[in-house]
């Protein structure tokens, strides 16, 4: 491992937020107070069983505005990763086609579950993306198959920050008998305004730490009539899809996360936008060789900048930044530990050579945060460059 020697304190600048987003203050005084004062079964059927039952299903509102759907139609799981998987492997167990087709650019919670129909007898088509990291619908109705049972397309990528086109995706797939359309919207939720109508599709997980909330709880939207079988059995929760008694501290948090996301979402969306433009502007005028991963003009969602450094290794890189008190990611933080690009970053054609860190933002990110995340930035790259370049062979000269 390198030894980078730079010591000099920093205050932390945090630029991790589609890893997880540091929790509401109100989100946190909800969650303990329902964990002291709700503390009964949702489905006892004593009055203090009803009192939790009712927070339960004003939570459900709540997401469910968020999403403008019905809070019948949403079901809470332990994670966005679990929501996912409810999404993706339900549907398709249920359907009677054994042909799934995904995006090769999925978040590993709906890549690995697709994977694990393919060891149960399952046919994957994974459809690439453009250089630009979008997935054109085209190409995903000329993927179908008679017997395709799923489709699993993202809305926001969450390494490269693009806006997948899920209404034409879903148009492209047609009105009669078409396949399940799953969503994963965990890096869009609370960052990006979205209607299940507007989308078209059959499903869309969503998690709460990506939006404020607390940790270890998700929901999934299912479109009433879709069909879906759940992952285990139990107790017969939520719809029987999801039994286990519910996480009713950690389910009322995501609905506040929630109802607080919804408020003013265009506004902070379109203020998270010209954040995260002035970022990307500043760090190619004054970083060397620095450059955007996607080419500049590419739908995506207003919080996640993702820059490329041609001949510099990510890790060590991501290291110097740390060191300087700025937290950013290299890649996903679900697939972090793994050596060498991505498979969102070889989807796109990046090698082995280039590194690409992302930088996502907060309705409560600052420009002065960001102007001084630019120049450590450029301290940073400075230093990695040296030490690649002192690690370089010389070449030998002959006589």
């Amino acid at each position: 491992m390198l030894a980078f020697g730079y010591t000099r304190p920093r205050p932390m600048i945090y630029l991790d937020h589609a890893a997880s987003t540091p929790p509401h203050e109100s989100v946190l005084r909800a969650v303990d107070a329902t964990a002291r004062e709700l503390f009964a079964n949702p489905s006892s059927a004593h009055s203090e069983g009803a009192k939790a039952a009712r927070a339960l299903e004003g939570a459900r509102a709540q997401v469910a505005a968020l999403l403008g759907a019905e809070p019948r139609d949403c079901i809470f799981t332990g994670s966005g990763t679990e929501a996912d998987a409810l999404g993706v492997l339900g549907p398709a167990r249920r359907a009677r086609g054994r042909h799934v087709v995904l995006s090769a650019i999925e978040h590993p919670a709906v890549m690995g579950n697709a994977e694990l129909l393919e060891k149960a007898g399952y046919r994957l088509t994974r459809v690439p993306p453009n250089a630009a990291g979008v997935i054109d619908p085209d190409a995903v109705a000329a993927a179908m198959q008679a017997d395709t049972a799923l489709v699993a397309v993202m809305l926001v990528n969450n390494e490269l920050g693009t806006l997948q086109p899920i209404a034409a995706i879903a148009q492209k797939l047609g009105h009669t008998k078409p396949p399940h359309l799953h969503v994963d919207a965990v890096a869009a939720a609370g960052f990006l305004p979205m209607s299940v109508r507007t989308l078209g599709c059959d499903s869309i997980a969503i998690s709460g730490h990506k939006l404020q909330g607390p940790r270890g709880v998700g929901a999934l939207w299912m479109r009433p009539g879709a069909g879906n079988e759940s992952l285990y059995a139990g107790g017969g929760q939520e719809k029987g899809l999801r039994s286990g008694t519910e996480n009713l501290p950690a389910i009322v948090g995501l609905g506040l996360a929630c109802e607080l996301a919804r408020k003013g979402l265009h506004e902070r969306s379109a203020a998270v936008a010209r954040l995260r433009d002035a970022f990307e502007e500043s760090a190619l005028s004054r970083v060397p060789g620095s450059r955007t991963t996607v080419p500049q003009g590419t739908p995506r969602g207003p919080h996640i900048a993702s820059l490329a450094f041609d001949g510099l290794p990510a890790e060590p890189l991501l290291h110097a930044l740390d060191a300087r008190g700025v937290r950013a990611a290299a890649g996903s933080a679900c697939a972090s530990k793994k050596k060498g690009p991505s498979h969102v970053l070889k989807a796109i054609g990046i090698g082995d050579d280039t590194a690409v860190l992302r930088f996502s933002l907060s309705p409560e990110t600052t420009t002065a945060e960001l102007e001084l995340a630019v120049a450590l930035l450029g301290e940073a790259v400075a230093e990695i460059e040296r030490v690649v370049n002192l690690s370089r062979p010389r070449k030998s000269r002959h006589v």
